[in-house]
């Protein structure tokens, strides 16, 4: 079943999706992390890799909030902190792989912002940090147990049924 697509023309700074959880959609990998509230500033703050040690304790904490979240029955809020936890390791891997944190050599041509991929550019060469891996290899692992969460793919399935269910004939 594919995923709802993201909503990117709500207006998250002053919708708060606990109180109108309906209009969640899951998107694709970390889509809305950083806009959807009040998630974001719940779990933004403990959101850190810098090293192993940073990483472990801010993965432990995601995870409690996620644990926190599936008490709550809030799919939002867990898939949120699945979210978090993704993006630590992703953001781990990059700067694990290119100590700038860029992947790619120049900026953007001005018609290719807004999407993904190289668009053109030379990707930057690989040096590997073992610090920022070890770091993203924690992360994987809480990642992966939120995501494979029983209790989540259920609320997971369920939120993509209500997609199906409502979701405009045009789409």
């Amino acid at each position: 079943m594919p995923f709802a697509k993201f909503d990117y023309s709500l207006d998250y700074k002053s919708l708060s999706l606990r109180e109108q959880p309906e209009l969640y959609r899951t998107g694709v990998g970390e889509q809305g992390v950083l806009l959807v509230e009040p998630y974001k500033s719940e779990i933004l703050p403990f959101w850190r890799f810098k090293t192993p040690e940073i990483a472990q304790e801010s993965a432990a904490k995601i995870y409690q909030l996620f644990l926190a979240y599936k008490k709550e029955k809030d799919f939002v809020g867990m898939d949120m902190a699945r979210k978090f936890l993704q993006m630590g390791y992703t953001r781990s891997r990059r700067y694990a792989n290119h100590k700038s944190g860029k992947k790619y050599d120049g900026p953007v041509p001005q018609d290719k912002k807004g999407q993904s991929g190289a668009h053109g550019r030379d990707e930057l060469p690989k040096i590997v940090d073992e610090v920022k891996a070890e770091s993203a290899a924690i992360f994987y692992v809480v990642w992966q147990k939120a995501k494979n969460d029983k209790a989540y793919q259920k609320l997971l399935n369920e939120n993509k049924n209500l997609y199906r269910l409502t979701k405009p004939e045009s789409q």
